[in-house]
């Protein structure tokens, strides 16, 4: 969508804010008062909202659509007033990939021409993506910023289904959170001009504290560089990754238990047979999934005396995206020393 157009958009929904959406939260060409610079940003999920609400400060209003250990994004089902919230929003910030498809529906059924900032679509392993410069100097990094976000308003959103062979966690990847944060950064200051260097230099300041999640995970790759986890879901691959350490777990193993289908006894007999092979240092789970062949794992791994570990989808109550990932970080280094 061009900057001429979505000015329009936003000149339009004002308009109509004015008649009926008068009092809300919100910039004032988005449905705020004359005197309420205060921009509306809605997140599918609380990590996203945290990391919103990091840049923003407190010239933003966060909603975050899922934001407890009870929901699960594969199949939320949204309510009218998630709907209302997306139909407000002044930004929007969604995972993609299929993840959290409930946020495309309700922006597709509430009429939001409200710009996207799509995670996935800065993973170096997104499909459609060549990949991101590491750590570009900061004029690099917004310009690639600039011409991605430009692209994000003209995407369908009806295309992020779920993409065979990718793993849509893009969160628990601190490389591709940068990108994300910078975005964000970019889409408010488009958002509210006046208020652009300090949404800008926020960013900054969070990607540096990434940078030190980076670090912490090299110096794991430094000292257990090449060993073998196993995991039950998907969920943390990329923080393994970025950790030096191998993937163990068969494809059908994590999968089934993603999709929440049986894992087949041949399958669970070749995980179990990794696991007393001695070549796994460590398992770890999803905290907030369970199940048959999950507890199988977790119960052999025990017996073995192998180190199991529980990471969660949404973030935890009273932590940021920071403290998160890092305590995530320190499990596993301390689970891979035990």
């Amino acid at each position: 969508m061009t900057s001429k157009r979505r000015s329009a958009i936003l000149l339009g929904l004002a308009a109509a804010s004015v008649l009926t959406l008068a009092g809300c939260a919100g910039a004032p060409a988005a449905g705020g008062d004359a005197d309420d610079a205060t921009l509306s940003v809605v997140a599918s999920t609380n990590v996203y909202g945290e990391i919103a609400s990091e840049i923003g400060g407190g010239l933003v209003d966060v909603t975050s659509i899922v934001s407890n250990a009870s929901q699960d994004p594969h199949s939320f089902e949204p309510s009218a007033r998630d709907q209302l919230a997306v139909s407000k929003a002044d930004l929007i910030v969604e995972n993609g990939g299929g993840y959290d498809a409930f946020i495309d529906a309700l922006i597709e059924s509430s009429g939001s021409e409200a710009p996207v900032v799509t995670a996935v679509e800065h993973s170096h392993d997104w499909p459609e993506n060549e990949g991101h410069d590491d750590h570009a100097d900061e004029a690099g990094a917004t310009e690639a910023a600039d011409e991605h976000t430009e692209e994000e308003h003209d995407h369908d959103h009806g295309d992020h289904g779920h993409v065979e062979g990718f793993n849509e966690h893009v969160w628990y990847d601190p490389h591709t959170i940068v990108h994300v944060a910078e975005a964000i950064a970019v889409e408010l200051g488009e958002l509210s001009p006046e208020n652009a260097e300090t949404f800008t230099a926020n960013a900054e300041a969070f990607v540096a504290e990434v940078e030190g999640l980076e670090a912490s995970l090299a110096e794991i790759g430094a000292a257990h560089g090449g060993e073998q986890a196993f995991v039950t879901e998907p969920v943390p691959v990329y923080l393994l990754t970025a950790a030096g350490l191998e993937n163990a777990t068969p494809d059908a193993f994590s999968e089934a238990v993603e999709e929440g289908q049986d894992v087949a006894p041949a399958t669970l007999l070749e995980s179990l047979a990794l696991l007393r092979d001695g070549a796994v240092n460590v398992v770890i789970t999803n905290a907030q999934t369970a199940g048959a062949e999950t507890q199988q794992i977790v119960d052999e791994a025990e017996a073995l005396g192998i180190p199991v570990i529980a990471f969660s989808e949404t973030l935890p109550e009273g932590e940021t995206y920071i403290s998160w990932m890092q305590a995530n970080i320190e499990a596993l280094s301390a689970a891979l020393q035990a």
